[in-house]
């Protein structure tokens, strides 16, 4: 099975192509540029590097959120528009779970999490079977610790927004929490393609962003409503 996989849901864009199992071609950059124009030019260089032509791909996999509404959306909407023009699947891979699936290996339980800004994070808790052990959520980072404090395990702590909270995490959680070096932060989109290649797709339409919260728009404009 041929997969194209791709992920514009945060900072991070990265595309990938693997081929019955093996990685082929994988691009990854970490830079501030707008992922509407650096996308589809990403895309057309790794299919030409990895002599893949369109017409050869079985399915496309994609980060589908949570993360940035706009990134979200721009990878959602690349991925269905080819997978409909190519009439093949697309599934969406959670943004979390393509972070943690850096820490497969790791003996003990996986968080993911990005900052979203006040306080809260997105974030969940996996096992090493990519199992959720705790449902994704939008929640404050000093309450989502306090439920972590009762677990059995060490935690493997992932995110590109370590940074700004690894004080909090290791003053909570002590010698249970374990951050690793900067490399295993930002999801390999390798990883997405592989997870993507076993799952089930939803149909085009069934694909939608997984935001966690509503965009603070809609959430001022239903808000208003009530108001009426």
């Amino acid at each position: 099975m041929n997969v194209l996989a791709i992920d514009t849901s945060n900072y991070v864009m990265g595309i990938a192509v693997i081929k019955d199992g093996v990685v082929t071609g994988e691009f990854v950059t970490n830079i501030k540029k707008n992922h509407s124009l650096r996308l589809m030019p990403a895309i057309e260089q790794l299919m030409s590097e990895t002599a893949t032509k369109p017409e050869e791909l079985d399915r496309i996999a994609v980060a589908h959120g949570p993360g940035s509404y706009t990134g979200v959306r721009i990878g959602l909407t690349t991925a269905k528009t080819m997978a409909w023009s190519l009439n093949i699947p697309a599934v969406g891979i959670s943004s979390l779970e393509a972070v943690a699936r850096q820490g497969e290996l790791f003996d003990g339980y996986v968080c993911p999490f990005f900052d979203a800004r006040r306080g809260l994070v997105y974030t969940g808790l996996y096992d090493g079977n990519m199992e959720l052990v705790k449902d994704e959520v939008n929640i404050l980072m000093e309450d989502w610790l306090e439920q972590l404090k009762g677990m059995d395990k060490s935690i493997l702590f992932l995110s590109q927004d370590i940074q700004g909270f690894k004080e909090m995490i290791i003053e909570a959680l002590g010698e249970q929490a374990v951050i690793p070096s900067a490399a295993f932060h930002y999801a390999r989109p390798s990883l997405i393609a592989l997870a993507g290649a076993e799952k089930e797709s939803d149909g085009i339409h069934g694909l939608v962003p997984n935001y966690l919260r509503l965009p603070e728009a809609e959430a001022k404009w239903l808000a208003e409503q009530e108001t009426k």
